[in-house]
């Protein structure tokens, strides 16, 4: 194992681990518990989740759709348990393809990454799109969608500049992004509460109208968007764990809050705006789709909504640039693996800021790629975002499941961080969690035309097809002989021995040459 003279924070038992698993230590370890928590909220940033959702959810479900943020809340939390399990024991860069892949094997990984990465990205564009109609606003310019376009470009490049300039610099940004996410959602989620307050506490209880005649259950199910739109990001703390110093016990941890944490924000800041609404009959009704400006505007004055409105711009950026930098440690993960085309080009890893630029650069352009198609045809954004989040999910349970398949089978997870004995039963409630989010971000919508009402299924479907056939016919896999897979078992064993001061690496478990 070699290690890199610029990492000077690499512990020897992280390095350690990281040569068990095959590889040597590239990235500088300089992030470390919060800054790794402060990542995976601004990915996961109730802000921008709750003010893209807000009047949505409200028209679909009432008030009472607040309640599908402490719903998949706690699903996502028994998710988030299973992953701090995996990555405790594989700490590697890339997340949910190591993950699956040594969990199950390398084409398995294949598929499951490539639904994941679309997903980032298409997530990357609408994130970024949202954003410029705020940016628009603070500087009172109409949101035209020439005016979006620019704006959503220009938030992109500002997170690609703070990107490549390392890691210190993305931990730094994303400090700086929790703290506007914090401001923003709990803050004045909590000044509504408490100074602003319209509507009464039992409003969260009454559907005042929304679903007409028909039974509120349906009613309720058709705005679980409301959570289920909130709750994934937090996969980022582990897709650069490689950058984290003592990851095996911090990034479970950082996980773990940025659940807790984002879902308390969430739930403070919708129930603040649902309470301060002069108008939320009307907002249920449908008649006002972007309320929350006039509800700042009223709370705030012009010149309070104005300041605020730099604090939202803020949150949008720094979740643009979490994103960014999940999805390209994604492609640099496969890429040092051989699973790409044009794999070496997407592991660079330049020594003086240790980031995989190349990476970032397909990250950055191709949603910029997909705002100019949005830009020309308006009425696609929604579509071409609605299988983004069921892709993720999807995502998500391919590690639960692969994760469950491995216990079945006898694997004990030995990493740092474990539930023990209760793993077993948390892994099978986050998997039957699992596959009901995903039944309900699937399933047809009320709208008469086909494509509207299949749209999500449509998109997944797609994607699949696509993955599968090039996966056949390109053999992308055949070039990833020597890495490990499956080996979750061979693993834990080793790395008890190692703890134990025993031996070194089975042949299995670590390849014939490093992995650069």
């Amino acid at each position: 194992m070699t290690t890199s003279a610029h990492h000077p924070r690499a512990s020897s038992a992280d390095e350690e681990q990281l040569a068990a698993l095959g590889y040597s230590g590239e990235f500088e370890r300089s992030m470390g518990l919060w800054a790794n928590m402060a990542l995976g909220f601004t990915y996961l940033s109730p802000l921008v989740g709750v003010y893209s959702l807000f009047a949505f959810s409200l028209s679909i479900g009432g008030p009472p759709a607040i309640w599908w943020i402490v719903i998949v809340g706690i699903g996502q939390l028994l998710v988030a348990l299973v992953f701090g399990e995996v990555v405790s024991q594989y700490p590697l860069a890339g997340g949910i393809y190591p993950w699956t892949r040594r969990l199950w094997n390398r084409r398995y990984a294949w598929i499951v990454s490539w639904v994941y990465i679309w997903a980032v990205i298409v997530t990357i564009t609408a994130v970024a799109e949202f954003g410029g109609g705020f940016v628009a606003a603070l500087f009172s310019v109409a949101a035209t969608p020439g005016v979006v376009l620019l704006t959503a470009v220009g938030l992109l490049v500002v997170a690609f500049l703070a990107n490549v300039s390392g890691t210190r610099t993305l931990a730094r940004v994303a400090k700086i992004g929790l703290a506007a996410e914090l401001i923003g959602v709990v803050a004045l989620g909590l000044y509504l509460l408490l100074f602003r307050r319209e509507q009464p506490f039992s409003v969260f209880f009454d559907a005042m109208g929304a679903g007409g005649d028909e039974a509120y259950l349906a009613t309720f199910l058709a705005a679980s968007l409301s959570g289920l739109f909130l709750f994934y990001g937090f996969e980022a703390c582990g897709d650069v764990a490689e950058e984290v110093s003592d990851p095996t016990r911090r990034i479970p941890k950082a996980m773990i809050l940025t659940i807790v944490v984002g879902g308390v924000s969430g739930l403070l800041s919708y129930a603040g705006y649902v309470l301060a609404a002069p108008d939320l009959q009307g907002i249920v009704d449908g008649e006002n789709a972007d309320p929350i400006p006039g509800i700042l505007e009223s709370s705030l004055g012009t010149v309070g909504s104005k300041i605020f409105l730099v604090v939202i711009v803020t949150a949008f950026i720094s979740c643009v640039l979490s994103l960014q930098a999940a999805g390209s440690r994604l492609l640099y993960s496969f890429g040092r693996d051989r699973m790409l085309p044009g794999s070496r080009w997407l592991a660079h890893l330049p020594e003086r800021n240790a980031v995989p630029i190349n990476a970032l650069i397909v990250v950055s352009v191709l949603p910029m790629l997909i705002c100019l198609f949005v830009f020309w045809r308006p009425d696609t954004l929604a579509r071409v975002t609605a299988f983004a989040v069921c892709g993720i999910y999807i995502s998500f349970q391919a590690v639960v499941l692969a994760a469950l398949r491995q216990r079945l089978r006898g694997w004990r997870p030995a990493g740092l961080w474990n539930l023990g004995s209760w793993g077993l039963v948390v892994n099978v409630a986050a998997l039957a969690y699992g596959l009901f989010a995903i039944y309900l971000l699937i399933r047809p919508g009320d709208a008469d035309a086909f494509l509207d009402r299949w749209i999500v299924a449509i998109g997944v479907g797609i994607v699949l097809v696509a993955g599968l056939l090039y996966l056949a016919i390109a053999r992308p896999d055949r070039h990833s002989d020597g890495v490990p897979e499956g080996d979750a078992i061979e693993v834990a064993a080793h790395l008890q021995q190692i703890r134990r001061g025993a031996g070194n690496a089975p042949s299995s478990t670590v390849p014939s040459e490093e992995i650069r």
